[in-house]
């Protein structure tokens, strides 16, 4: 590559909207050859996923309805980062205890992603979970609106990878992550990084 990349300079912004987990707004920015153009975004809190994979070789699936598409999806247990502060990795195994009644005794960074960076600055953390038990009944998490229908299964890597190459699965961090963990798989668990690794900037 040769030259030097275009500055995008905020000049002007106006919040539209502003919600619990994301808000909407309105930036005016420079262009390259100059001139400015109006982009609006959903600015999000961003959000943790675990794929959960056990000694048989097999990954923890559960299927949620997601009322913005209609259907129910199969899905890694996930939920939102937490604003505040709590640790990414403790985000990841507090959504696993409570969406699939496992804990951990290993977690890494399997990858990261922009779930939707057409429109959102969504950031996802996925976390790969290993040495899995069972949450003790007595401690096992109360689920109430969506997650009351959860429903969860394991199913083998491989066959979850075919169903993410056959379009059976479409959530964009279950996607990436299964393909992820695969390709972890076939190295060795070589190539992860420490759960503290920074975010992508």
């Amino acid at each position: 590559m040769s030259g030097v990349e275009h500055r995008y300079e905020v000049t002007a912004r106006r919040q539209i909207w502003s919600g619990r987990i994301f808000s909407v707004v309105s930036d005016d920015v420079t262009m390259p050859g100059g001139g400015e153009a109006t982009r609006d975004y959903v600015r999000h809190v961003g959000a943790v996923a675990v794929v959960a994979l056990d000694d048989a070789g097999q990954v923890v699936l559960i299927r949620q309805y997601r009322h913005p598409v209609g259907r129910h999806l199969w899905e890694l247990p996930a939920g939102l980062m937490d604003v505040g502060g709590e640790d990414l990795a403790v985000a990841a195994l507090r959504e696993l205890a409570e969406e699939a009644d496992l804990t951990a005794g290993r977690v890494d960074v399997l990858v990261d992603l922009h779930s939707s960076p057409g429109f959102a600055d969504e950031v996802v953390r996925v976390f790969l979970a290993r040495e899995l038990a069972e949450v003790p009944a007595e401690q096992r998490h109360d689920r109430h609106d969506e997650e009351a229908d959860l429903q969860v299964v394991r199913v083998d890597l491989d066959e979850a990878v075919r169903m993410v190459l056959a379009g059976e699965i479409t959530n964009a961090s279950c996607v990436a992550g299964l393909l992820a963990a695969a390709r972890a798989r076939e190295t060795g668990f070589t190539e992860l990084r420490r759960p503290e690794a920074p975010l992508p900037r």
